[in-house]
């Protein structure tokens, strides 16, 4: 430890007395620092492993902190001219230091979180004054004015031309990129800076944008840097800046096909942007806040949306298979067309949401609010909705075949016409709600409460509908074939002309339910309940009646095919004289 202890000051000495301007050759805008006692440390002691990035960076972080100290100060600052050092820096000097410091390399997090942190706890802080002083420079680089001047006052090409003296062979447009890039990452960082301090938050907020206008609803600035830096290499910007978007302000920006692939805007204020048609793959909204944006048309497949606000968001037509959207609040989005496949959605509010013709196959919605939700024609099929709140919402025509639906909430949910093959709906409350014409073969149904139900033309054959509650429900003219319908609540219901042959009704409860015209041939009646039923023109062919329970005045004219049915009590063939 010792030998290392004088071998990291040799270093250091050795670097600090190394001019930032000075790298080594390179036609890379990262700059490696080749540094000649390596030998000597190999010499001293062979266990010691040294990164020379890891140095670079220390020593960058310290010539940063020390350079936004100098910048802290200048003709350009709001406090008393009589208060000012003697080694003030007036502003054509500042920005001939940020061109030297910041043109020929990129600044990273292991780079300026140090600094800022050292810049922080100094005595000399002024964040006010740092802040004005960067964000005028950043004002003007956006207009081109430093890249547009005169040769005389160039400062990128007076840069360019201080590395070509060197080899260093590196661009005009990439030293003056490079550099406006790194001072936006500097703003970005004192912007989130602020914001953690409540005598600063107002004071001082960066817009990357500029600040949005009443007379002008978007802001193109940020858009034109993008493209500006992706002139050099496509996803430059995201490259450098991406990581330090993370709680900026991009309140009303327009980004419409903007490339964004990565970038980590979480937290941060996206109220009202424009990202429409933007490539957002992997991008990080955790915690954002997307109120009233446009995404139309976006890419953000495989993006992180967990707990951020879309309220009102338009997402229509875009690509989100793969997204984390779990916690996010959708509430009245619009997801027309989009595709969400595969997507996260648990515990997503995405009532009144626009979702008619969205992709949802195999996507994870569970325990998601959908109340009164638009899904017309949505593919739900193989969506985990375990626990979801569809109460009244609008499912017509969508395909949920395969999807679990257990314990969910579709109470007054439209589900007429459909595709309900092998779902799981089993413990689902479905009060009042409309399965006409649904297909519902092989589905799940045990135990689920569908109380008052429309099964207006449903197909019903071969479901599990065991323990299930249909009273008052109405399935007139619905096919039940081979159903399992075995201790089901069917009192008081609507079964006029429906079809239960072959089903399994042991236990069930058809008191008061109209029977007219049903047809139970060959069906499972043990120890079911006709009580009060009406029995007109009913179909009781081969039916096992065996302990089925009747009332003394029930009326069984008309009734069909008890002559051929089984088990049927003594007492009822005695009272219709059957023998």
């Amino acid at each position: 430890m010792v030998h290392l202890s004088q071998v990291w000051k040799r270093l250091i000495t050795y670097l600090q007395e190394t001019e930032l301007e000075q790298m080594p050759t390179t036609t890379s805008v990262e700059t490696e620092v080749i540094l000649p006692l390596e030998k000597n440390i190999k010499e001293q002691d062979k266990s010691i492993e040294f990164s020379q990035k890891n140095l670079h960076q220390f020593i960058f972080s310290e010539q940063l902190q020390k350079s936004l100290e100098e910048w802290m100060l200048g003709s350009g600052c709001s406090f008393n001219i009589d208060e000012m050092p003697s080694n003030t820096l007036g502003d054509r000097q500042l920005h001939e230091q940020i061109y030297n410091i910041l043109g020929n390399g990129t600044l990273t997090p292991e780079i300026v979180e140090p600094a800022i942190n050292l810049l922080t706890t100094s005595q000399e802080f002024r964040p006010m004054q740092l802040f004005q002083r960067l964000e005028n420079f950043y004002r003007r680089w956006c207009q081109g004015e430093f890249i547009d001047a005169a040769p005389d006052d160039n400062l990128p090409q007076k840069k360019m031309l201080q590395l070509q003296a060197q080899n260093i062979t590196v661009g005009l447009r990439q030293i003056d990129i490079q550099t406006g890039l790194n001072v936006m990452i500097l703003l970005l960082e004192l912007h989130r800076y602020a914001q953690t301090k409540d005598d600063l938050k107002q004071k001082i907020n960066f817009y990357p944008s500029s600040q949005p206008r009443q007379e002008n609803f978007f802001t193109s600035q940020l858009l034109r840097i993008i493209n500006y830096s992706d002139a050099i290499e496509i996803g430059n910007f995201s490259n450098i800046v991406g990581e330090f978007l993370r709680g900026g302000n991009f309140n009303g920006a327009y980004l419409g096909d903007a490339n964004l692939t990565g970038a980590n805007f979480s937290q941060a204020n996206l109220k009202n942007a424009y990202l429409g048609d933007a490539n957002l793959t992997g991008v990080n909204f955790s915690n954002a806040n997307l109120k009233g944006a446009n995404l139309f048309g976006a890419n953000l497949s495989g993006a992180n949306l967990s707990d951020a606000n879309l309220s009102g968001v338009d997402l229509s037509d875009a690509n989100l298979s793969g997204a984390n959207l779990s916690g996010a609040n959708l509430n009245r989005a619009d997801l027309s067309s989009a595709d969400l496949s595969g997507t996260n959605l648990s515990g997503t509010n995405l009532s009144a949401a626009n979702l008619s013709g969205t992709n949802l196959r195999d996507a994870d919605l569970n325990h998601a609010n959908l109340c009164d939700a638009i899904l017309f024609g949505a593919n739900l099929s193989e969506a985990n909705l375990k626990g979801v709140n569809l109460n009244h919402a609008d499912l017509c025509r969508a395909d949920l075949s395969g999807a679990n639906l257990s314990n969910a909430k579709l109470n007054g949910t439209n589900l007429s016409d459909t595709i309900l093959f092998s779902t799981n709906l089993s413990d689902a409350i479905l009060i009042a709600a409309d399965l006409s014409y649904a297909k519902l073969n092989g589905a799940k149904l045990h135990h689920a409460n569908l109380s008052s139900v429309m099964f207006l033309g449903a197909d019903l054959s071969d479901t599990d509908l065991s323990g299930v509650i249909l009273n008052q429900a109405d399935l007139s003219g619905v096919t039940l074939n081979d159903a399992d319908l075995s201790g089901a609540d069917l009192s008081e219901a609507v079964l006029f002309g429906t079809d239960f042959s072959g089903a399994n009704l042991s236990g069930s409860n058809l008191s008061g339910s109209n029977l007219s015209g049903a047809i139970f041939s060959s069906a499972n009646l043990s120890h079911s309940n006709l009580s009060y039923a009406i029995l007109g023109n009913t179909d009781l062919s081969d039916a096992n009646l065996e302990q089925l329970t009747w009332n003394e005045n029930q009326h069984w004219q008309g009734v069909r095919g008890l002559d051929t049915a089984v088990n049927v009590p003594k007492e009822l063939k005695q009272q219709l004289g059957l023998g």
